[in-house]
């Protein structure tokens, strides 16, 4: 599996594990829900900045994750605070 492919599922698999929204917003203005491995296989890549609005129940949770998952494969990514 290619570093690419391997960052794409290991996003999608952790962001389903929350109950919360998990949307990316790419600096162009994209929006697209992680737990899409669609929208993500399209959209991961094309930019080098990354910001994550996380909304629900468990969502602090859910942004401590995202943020650990997004730097183990070299993405800069901030998220909603």
């Amino acid at each position: 599996m290619t570093a690419g492919i391997r960052a794409i599922v290991d996003i999608n698999q952790m962001a389903a594990d929350f109950k919360s929204s998990i949307v990316l917003r790419t600096s162009d203005s994209k929006f697209i829900d992680v737990k899409s491995i669609l929208g993500l296989s399209i959209i991961l890549y094309q930019t080098h900045a990354y910001h994550l609005e996380i909304h629900g129940p468990d969502e602090e949770e859910a942004k401590t994750t995202m943020i650990h998952i997004f730097k183990k494969h070299n993405l800069q990514v901030d998220v909603n605070r």
